[in-house]
């Protein structure tokens, strides 16, 4: 396990590698040691907690274009605004590519969710919610090299989504396999993202008060995922939804900025 160190100007910087390799140290805190998602791929959740994690889960994916588009709003630099588009898109989809939305949508379907309800979002937890917007506020008013290293738990979504293409086929036959469509186009397009998101913060943070700062953003970005599934646990594993003890509808707002 990694451990954070107090911020001190005058320490030397870590190399080129020895970054990467704090970076990279970080999975000890993703998300897929999560007692949610370790229930996930160990075929222990029940249809019911598939459909919340992938009702909530929908959140998250429709905000990760809100997300990058606030990073190129921000960033001056042509090039880059040319590479980081690619996120959006992949997202939202262009011409005949479906987009990650659109493929989660059907990823809801093959679990037994339909479209208007996952559309209306009337399943999303109030902490999943907060998490999810502290993560695009996070980008709206952090530098964009800050905002674009948040982006760096793709470092660790790979090993994520062939978990689940390993696993759920196996523990959960009652699943449209059509629905698997948007964990197979991650797996290459993660890989390509966290090259340039790497590449973008390697080169940013020279110093040794900087790169500290890095790992925590890095872990705020960790704290936002795993927050996410807390709120799902209570929800779907406890059986305490909010207002739970004063009434079994989902009275919860739906989003005030959207």
């Amino acid at each position: 396990m990694n451990s954070f160190v107090t911020s001190n100007p005058e320490k030397a910087p870590l190399s080129r590698d020895a970054f990467e390799q704090a970076l990279r140290a970080k999975g000890d805190y993703y998300h897929i040691h999560h007692p949610y998602h370790r229930a996930m791929y160990e075929g222990r959740c029940t249809p019911e907690q598939i459909r919340g994690w992938v009702a909530n889960r929908f959140y998250y994916q429709i905000s990760i274009p809100v997300k990058d588009a606030a990073i190129m709003a921000n960033c001056p630099d042509r090039e880059t605004r040319r590479l980081w588009v690619q996120r959006v898109l992949d997202h939202d989809g262009y011409n005949d590519a479906e987009g990650g939305i659109e493929a989660w949508l059907r990823l809801g379907e093959a679990v037994g969710l339909s479209r208007e309800e996952i559309l209306s979002q009337q399943h999303v937890l109030p902490g999943v919610r907060f998490a999810v917007d502290a993560y695009v506020n996070f980008a709206r008013r952090a530098t964009w090299q800050e905002a674009a290293s948040s982006s760096l738990t793709e470092l660790f979504a790979p090993t994520i989504h062939q978990s689940r293409l390993d696993s759920w086929p196996q523990h959960y036959p009652w699943i449209d396999a059509d629905g698997y469509q948007y964990f197979r186009n991650r797996l290459t397009e993660a890989r390509r993202d966290v090259e340039h998101g790497l590449s973008i913060t390697l080169d940013h943070y020279r110093t040794r008060e900087a790169q500290e700062r890095m790992l925590e953003i890095l872990q705020f970005k960790l704290d936002v995922l795993w927050s996410m599934l807390d709120a799902m646990t209570m929800a779907y594993e406890l059986g305490r939804p909010p207002y739970h003890t004063v009434t079994s509808e989902r009275v919860y707002h739906r989003g005030l900025w959207q």
